[in-house]
């Protein structure tokens, strides 16, 4: 992997966790900062051996990347004062929710390298899955340097159209949360039927697991026939999945993908 100066600026969860998949694969300490307000989080990412600091200009100045790393309603204000630097050689990195990369130019206008992000919260467990998308003027090696950084904390997609962004917020951004919806769901039925919830949360997180590497491990086999073979015709499965066609669990599925995307393409035009 190439070894730049890196600097986030803001040292949240997704910064936290793209930091440690960074040092698991030995990437120098040293190449690294964190610039952020909260005491403790420098002092967190400070004992790992990191650079810490307070003031954002101070940070960039020092960094041959950039990654912002702050929530989409305070990025312009986070911005503003970078107007004034000449991030010409720098290759900036967001993974700012909603915030394009025409917007991005226009509030730091001497940038040229710069690719957005849209990655999950598995990340922090390594096993992230993260959408990306390049500003054309972005050069091949930058491409490249921002591919490896998402790969160390999980799988990445490169987008052809940076609109795809909105269903990559959809399909992976946000669905961690419907997965723990649906394993919630599960878990509350089975203490109905007199589990406790460590039972019932065993049983419910250890088959999610189970079920998820079998997709990874066949790839050869389509989902709906991996459904198919736990589905025995007038059997207990077929009863279970014959209440949730009932219910349209595939359109409601449809529904809550499509608001997510709404919501997304709202928050891009409000930034």
């Amino acid at each position: 992997m190439q070894q730049r100066t890196i600097t986030f600026i803001g040292g949240g969860n997704m910064a936290q966790a793209i930091i440690l998949g960074l040092l698991k694969q030995g990437y120098p300490a040293a190449l690294l900062g964190v610039s952020d307000p909260s005491a403790e989080k420098r002092a967190y990412f400070a004992d790992l051996g990191l650079r810490t600091y307070t003031d954002n200009l101070s940070a960039v100045a020092e960094a041959e990347v950039v990654l912002l790393a702050v929530k989409p309603q305070v990025l312009a204000e986070v911005c503003a004062p970078f107007a004034a630097l000449d991030f010409s050689q720098k290759l900036l990195i967001s993974i700012a929710a909603g915030i394009n990369t025409a917007r991005l130019a226009q509030l730091i206008p001497s940038v040229q390298a710069i690719v957005r992000v849209m990655p999950n919260t598995p990340a922090l467990v390594g096993e992230g899955m993260a959408g990306l998308f390049a500003a054309p003027q972005t050069a091949q090696s930058d491409r490249d340097f921002a591919a490896e950084l998402l790969s160390a904390v999980g799988d990445i997609l490169w987008l052809k159209d940076e609109a795809q962004m909105h269903a990559v917020t959809a399909a992976s951004g946000s669905s961690p949360a419907y997965f723990f919806l649906f394993l919630e769901a599960m878990q509350h039925s089975l203490i109905e039927q007199g589990f406790n919830a460590e039972e019932a949360r065993h049983l419910v997180q250890q088959t999610m697991f189970g079920s998820a590497k079998m997709v990874l491990e066949n790839p050869q086999l389509d989902l709906a026939t991996l459904r198919q073979n736990v589905t025995s015709k007038g059997g207990t499965t077929a009863a279970a999945l014959a209440v949730f066609e009932q219910q349209q669990f595939r359109q409601t599925v449809q529904q809550a993908m499509a608001a997510c995307i709404a919501r997304s393409q709202e928050m891009e035009s409000q930034c």
